[in-house]
């Protein structure tokens, strides 16, 4: 699909990992136990006024290494939990192991989670104000509704995979600086992470051959009307 170039632009909100405009009014990052009170304070300041998460109820918890945010601080942006995924569907450890961390398995992920993912679409269409999207890393999860968005704001399939491209870099970077949570991802030297990000550049661009992302999200109960919001939200005014 050849579409409007839109480089994704990094955000310097402090503390935020892989925090990056996707288009608009939409961003995405990782965690947001990681945004210190001033990273929240930043995102006030540039209109974000909703936060999606989108983990598993079991992943939301704060940890001891991430930073005291006053509750006062984040009150003035609404954090609206809406999930991609059940880790514990009976399928899900068959199709995508311990989590989804490959582009070949996207279209998977959208079939087999296909009410909840929608959901988020309403829940960001239904968001006042600028919205960021977030899973755990900021790769994969952010990434399937950054690349769909995208598809909606009509960017250029390239650019789609440089967004991803940027993302897995930028979680690989973490982990170089802070250690990897589990062996599953561990930090890779750059040859390793140059081979790794040439297998998934190839399943990308085949998933996106065949990415119809508003018929997706019409048979799946997003109506025409939450489509033209979301539209709306993804153009630079």
């Amino acid at each position: 699909m050849d579409g409007m170039t839109s480089a994704p632009q990094a955000v310097p909100w402090d503390g935020a990992v892989n925090a990056w405009r996707v288009a608009g009014d939409v961003y995405r990052m990782g965690r947001h136990e990681w945004v210190t009170a001033a990273g929240w304070q930043q995102m006030y300041d540039d209109g974000v006024r909703t936060v999606i998460d989108l983990r598993a109820s079991r992943e939301r918890r704060q940890r001891d290494t991430d930073p005291q945010v006053p509750d006062d601080v984040k009150a003035r942006i609404d954090v609206v939990h809406c999930p991609t995924e059940d880790p514990d569907h009976s399928q899900f450890t068959t199709l995508f192991g311990p989590y989804l961390k490959e582009p070949g398995q996207y279209g998977e992920y959208l079939a087999l989670f296909a009410d909840k993912i929608a959901l988020v679409f309403t829940a960001i269409a239904a968001s006042p104000g600028k919205v960021v999207v977030h899973c755990s890393a900021g790769r994969d999860r952010s990434g399937v509704i950054a690349l769909m968005l995208q598809r909606l704001a009509g960017v250029d399939d390239r650019e789609i995979v440089r967004g991803y491209e940027l993302a897995a870099r930028g979680i690989n970077e973490r982990h170089r600086t802070h250690g990897a949570p589990h062996a599953h991802d561990p930090y890779l030297p750059d040859a390793d992470l140059e081979a790794l990000l040439e297998r998934r550049r190839t399943a990308l661009e085949a998933f996106l051959v065949g990415l119809d992302v508003q018929g997706y999200l019409r048979a799946n109960g997003v109506t025409d009307s939450q489509l033209e919001v979301l539209k709306a939200k993804l153009t630079d005014a």
